[in-house]
């Protein structure tokens, strides 16, 4: 008997999720399998963060079920980029996806041709995204401008000086307003040729 989980999502505090649970029982019954946990969310679907969705994917990830069955898909999903990404991730772990109306099933042959697709534009949308930022960065350095964190403005002769006077490195970090790890690796470099102190230390 296959272990699974109910997903359900109305948009709003007023409205009730008893008609997709009636229907995703009921299919669950007819299909033999073994209701495990529910999840319910009551948030409109644009919202990222669902404490139910959040909850069904950690346990997901816990291989604590072995089909997702959700009334539609847009109650999984707040858009059509989202749902690749959850469908694309329980194809990954071997999890099966059932939407009771648009009769979405890739346990089934065509089920699990739609996941090698829906695989495939998750896996091409996210190289897109990679070439896009290195694109970008790419841009950036032909207009030199400067990529990541800004650099920090450090006295090294300064770190120094107050090393050799026997301040301790939290005493020096804070005079200069610096981390403790940049203490650190201004006064031990990795690299030997940074080693040395500068001039009139």
């Amino acid at each position: 008997m296959k272990r699974t989980v109910l997903y359900m999502r109305v948009s709003t505090v007023d409205q009730h999720p008893e008609t997709q649970v009636y229907d995703l029982r009921q299919m669950a019954a007819q299909r033999g399998y073994e209701i495990v946990q529910e999840y319910t969310d009551k948030i409109s679907g644009v919202k990222a963060r669902r404490p139910g969705l959040d909850q069904l994917m950690h346990d997901a990830r816990r291989g604590r079920f072995d089909v997702l069955l959700v009334w539609a898909c847009d109650r999984i999903a707040r858009s059509t980029r989202h749902l690749l990404e959850v469908l694309d991730e329980l194809n990954r772990l071997g999890i099966e996806f059932v939407s009771f109306r648009e009769s979405l099933d890739t346990g089934g042959p065509l089920g699990r041709a739609i996941t090698i697709i829906i695989g495939a534009i998750a896996e091409l949308e996210r190289s897109l995204i990679v070439e896009r930022v290195k694109s970008g960065m790419r841009r950036a350095r032909l207009e030199g401008r400067h990529i990541g964190r800004p650099a920090l403005d450090v006295d090294r002769e300064g770190i120094f000086r107050d090393h050799r006077c026997g301040r301790s490195i939290g005493q020096i970090a804070k005079e200069h307003r610096i981390s403790r790890t940049t203490v650190h690796r201004v006064l031990h470099p990795q690299n030997p040729a940074q080693a040395a102190v500068p001039k009139g230390v």
